[in-house]
């Protein structure tokens, strides 16, 4: 840790007064943010500052508990200083080497009630934002407490537009985001994105989720929004015993949209990984039986027309080998599909194969052809089921080779059975300490799980490095039986909204978009163009080229960027957007000097002249360009593609001409 000089005496535990305050203040490393913390009038207070301008007005601070009325706080009664400015690196990652600079301030309180007699709250200062968490450290061991309120409150400054939908559906996070004042906002799901009228751009989260509910936000109708977090089916919000520290709540602040996309926030505040070898996975692409069934050309049940046979996912297989992916998911293998299974979740077997599925037969023929098998869990929402054949699932899935399993989740939030019979939210505390169970037990059998109908993500791929992706949005399937599917703006939103948590398993490539005629709001709404540009914007180690094979083979121009295209990178940059309008990212492999870039629009058409500056200077690349042919467009004209190279350099720029709903895709490969 780097101390500045500044701040070495309150590092070190010296008090930074020798009485009770009633006010301290921080800054961020380079003084572009500052927070000040107050005791008035019975409330803890803070307020943030960008460059000396207010972001938020006097916000609440605290917990509250039962047994015992909310409390009023009366002092600061210590606070500690510290800065850290380290470097550490990512197994895998939209970044392999991760800066972590940041200021922190910590002030213990005092209250007028037992719990709240004395607890700390900490502020990480970055200077593009912050993050805070409650200790509540004088809580005797042993001793079970129960959360019921989080009296936690962002009081924004300003006028403010917001991308949302209402918290609490029963469908989870599936839902399209709205554009509204942000004074309409009700209950939001986080990570919550405002652009303000002051030039100002701000997201709300949480990092670290561990042993306590997902927060939500709830408007005011003024600009306050209050944290409201997931309950048990009894009221209580969490359970705790002893002492504990809570997660970090989050707060981006950037003049760009961009800002937000490439702020390392989200991870820095988490721990060091816990696993002292990651070596067994590799970030990569996969194909699989999945977009079949979403099609209704084949089902999950067994009978005549199962997708999950052996023969099956041996052509998959073969395909893979083919074009270089790595991976073949096979969703339906195992029994319990039959049914209603989504009423019926505990029907599932996840160690049984439908008569159809050799599971030994199919992993060796794809180890001799270089081919993994992901594994795919669907619990049906039935926790306790899986709970109980988790570790036995888990042996046989690393004995026959299987690395990687795609987890879900499909019954409605707030239905989800506990083993005492109550129905429980998806992410409430239950379902976290679920999600991080079924991650610690994956990773003792050297499993990475890429978990669908998950809790959001919260940067625990730091510390948990086998949490590979997850789906936590209206992601690609939604394109095939969705209706309406997804609008092309919502691919423009999800960069600076939902994937401000982290990686998206969208499952992106599908080529055979207009299908036959279809009716535009029950298909893709999108440009092949577009469907290439996802595999850059839309971040995952692990892609799926999602479409049927034959669909492949039948534009070999455009399958080659998806052949092409790495899933782990050195250094990613966002070079321009606006939520909801339009984006443009750049990313280089991990230890490559190639560099990729994709750009996406929304339903306009769209001319744009982005520079090339992120090229290494004095270096000459051949720009591999995938963009949108003459007359394309996602509602009449979607496959137009052209394809086409030229050389080009750091000084020089490319015009970006996307169709409405269209984008581009493109390849630098470094010149001898």
């Amino acid at each position: 840790m780097i101390l500045r000089p500044a701040l070495v005496l309150a590092a070190l535990g010296v008090p930074a007064a020798a009485s009770a305050a009633t006010r301290e203040c921080a800054q961020s490393p380079a003084k572009v943010i500052e927070v000040c913390v107050t005791v008035e009038g019975g409330r803890a207070l803070y307020t943030v500052s960008r460059e000396g301008k207010p972001v938020l007005a006097p916000s609440a601070l605290g917990l509250s508990f039962a047994g015992e009325p909310d409390a009023r706080y009366t002092a600061i009664t210590a606070a500690r200083r510290s800065a850290s400015d380290t470097t550490w690196e990512q197994p895998w990652g939209e970044q392999r080497v991760i800066r972590d600079n940041h200021s922190e301030l910590t002030v213990s309180l005092t209250g007028d009630t037992p719990l709240n007699a004395s607890f700390d709250v900490t502020f990480r200062l970055f200077d593009d934002g912050i993050g805070f968490r409650y200790g509540y450290g004088a809580i005797p061991a042993g001793k079970a407490v129960s959360v019921t309120a989080d009296r936690t409150e962002f009081h924004t400054v300003g006028a403010y537009q917001a991308w949302w939908y209402d918290a609490l559906g029963q469908e989870r996070d599936e839902y399209l985001y709205t554009r509204t004042d942000a004074r309409r906002i009700t209950l939001a799901e986080t990570p919550l994105t405002l652009k303000g009228d002051n030039g100002l751009y701000l997201s709300f989260h949480e990092a670290a989720l561990v042993d306590f509910p997902s927060m939500l936000l709830a408007g005011n109708g003024a600009g306050t929004l209050t944290a409201r977090l997931m309950p048990w089916p009894d009221g209580t919000l969490a359970y705790k015993t002893g002492p504990f520290t809570t997660p970090w709540r989050t707060v981006l602040v950037g003049t760009s949209a961009g800002a937000l996309a490439d702020s390392r926030i989200e991870l820095n505040l988490n721990e060091p990984s816990k696993l002292a070898d990651i070596s067994w996975f590799k970030p990569g692409k996969y194909v699989g039986v999945w977009w079949e069934m979403h099609l209704d050309k084949t089902t999950w049940g067994s009978g005549r027309r199962h997708g999950a046979t052996t023969a099956n996912v041996k052509a998959y297989m073969d395909f893979a080998a083919k074009y270089g992916f790595d991976g073949v998911l096979v969703e339906g293998w195992n029994q319990g599909w039959d049914g209603d299974w989504i009423a019926n979740g505990d029907k599932f077997s996840f160690t049984k194969s439908y008569p159809d599925f050799d599971l030994q037969a199919v992993t060796a023929y794809g180890k001799a052809k270089g081919v993994k098998l992901i594994g795919h869990n669907e619990t049906g929402g039935a926790v306790v089921n899986y709970e109980a054949q988790l570790d036995a699932a888990m042996k046989l899935y690393q004995s026959v080779g299987v690395s990687e399993v795609k987890t879900g989740y499909v019954r409605h939030s707030g239905d989800i059975i506990a083993a005492d019979g109550t129905k429980q939210w998806f992410a409430g505390q239950y379902m976290v300490r679920h999600n991080l169970h079924v991650a610690q037990v994956a990773a003792a059998h050297h499993i990475a799980i890429d978990a669908h109908e998950p809790v959001k993500d919260t940067g625990l791929r730091r510390t948990w490095p086998n949490m590979i992706s997850r789906e936590g949005a209206r992601g690609q399937e939604f394109n095939a039986w969705g209706r309406p599917t997804n609008p092309p703006e919502h691919v423009v939103i999800l960069p600076f909204t939902r994937m401000l948590g982290g990686p998206m398993d969208f499952t992106p490539g599908i080529f055979d978009i207009a299908r036959s005629g279809t009716e535009l709001t029950h298909r893709v709404q999108s440009t092949l163009a577009t469907q290439l540009a996802e595999y850059v914007v839309l971040y995952s180690p692990v892609q799926m080229a999602a479409d049927l094979p034959e669909n492949y083979e039948a534009r070999p121009d455009a399958f080659q960027f998806i052949r092409d295209v790495p899933t782990d990178w050195e250094t990613s940059r966002t070079l321009a957007g606006e939520i909801g309008d339009y984006i443009i990212v750049a990313r280089q492999p991990r230890g490559g000097q190639d560099w990729f870039m994709g750009a996406l629009t929304n339903e306009t058409a769209r001319k744009l002249d982005q520079p090339l500056s992120f090229l290494a200077p004095g270096k000459r690349y051949e720009a591999q360009i995938y963009r949108d042919g003459p007359g394309a467009d996602y509602r009449t004209n979607p496959g137009a593609l052209v394809v086409e190279r030229r050389t080009v350099t750091s000084k020089d720029s490319l015009a970006l001409d996307m169709a409405p709903g269209g984008g581009a895709a493109v390849r630098f490969k470094l010149l001898p």
